[in-house]
């Protein structure tokens, strides 16, 4: 769970908000950053709840499905998210959906929206080109982050070590000649993304394609936006354009994500 969310779960707490419902999202976001499964006594290290309070909690989620209980007495993360999370991730496509229909209008190239769900990255919204030209980036899709430009955009902010660790599991499989596939060449690269603040997938994918791509920040969940055509049309001029226009169009899809109704 991000420093962002936990400061809006801790704004909640002291504003109203029910303290029992809010340690229990709390404890499943803890579970989702530990990969999805953890012990009691992990999860009291991290939260600094009692004991108790985690296992009352927890039963509760079991109860409901939200968790199960391992035979080896540990807790992971439930079926009956799914269906949360793929309701969510429509809805988040939908209301991403404007936003990339202005990139398609501003650059005439492929807009797309992708979230980073456990060491993959899957594309969960995309506005397609109006020129003919198919590519592998579609809806549903789900692609190792080493050779996307999303994939770089969202693992930029992550530690190095977790990011090694990350590329340990998944392996770094050339997709093309130009895809990076060493550690090293790759944390490079997230540096010059956090220094420059875009990501270039350059026919690292695809050969012929080039993508660039940004961050969504403060997004409730890490997530990025790119665009993406022919290595002719995205050449090094265009993207003096087009880098601006992303970050844009990111900050305004933020605050599209941030807004809330009235209580």
């Amino acid at each position: 769970m991000s420093t962002s969310a936990r400061s809006h779960t801790a704004s909640t707490a002291s504003s109203g908000g029910v303290q029992s419902l809010e340690r229990a999202f709390d404890l499943l976001e803890r579970m989702a950053d530990a990969g999805g499964e953890v012990g009691l006594s992990e999860l009291a290290t991290s939260s600094g709840l009692p004991l108790p309070t985690i296992h009352r909690l927890m039963r509760t989620l079991v109860a409901t499905g939200y968790v199960r209980q391992q035979p080896n007495r540990r807790y992971s993360l439930g079926p009956r998210l799914i269906r949360l999370g793929e309701s969510a991730s429509r809805l988040l496509g939908t209301w991403a959906r404007p936003h990339l229909a202005r990139l398609v209008e501003e650059t005439g190239e492929t807009a797309n929206m992708a979230l980073l769900d456990g060491d993959e990255v899957v594309y969960v919204a995309q506005v397609p080109s109006r020129h003919s030209m198919r590519m592998f980036t579609e809806v549903g899709r789900r692609v190792l982050p080493h050779s996307t430009g999303v994939g770089k955009a969202l693992l930029a902010p992550v530690p190095d070590d977790e990011v090694r660790a990350l590329l340990a599991r998944t392996g770094m499989p050339a997709a093309t000649e130009k895809t990076i596939t060493t550690p090293d060449a790759f944390v490079s690269a997230l540096e010059t993304v956090r220094s420059t603040g875009y990501a270039v997938d350059d026919n690292e994918q695809e050969i012929g394609v080039r993508c660039l791509a940004v961050t969504v920040p403060d997004s409730p969940t890490a997530a990025a936006i790119s665009i993406s055509g022919p290595a002719g049309r995205v050449t090094d001029a265009a993207k003096e354009r087009i880098v601006p226009l992303l970050k844009e169009v990111a900050r305004d899809l933020s605050r599209t994500l941030a807004a809330t109704g009235p209580a």
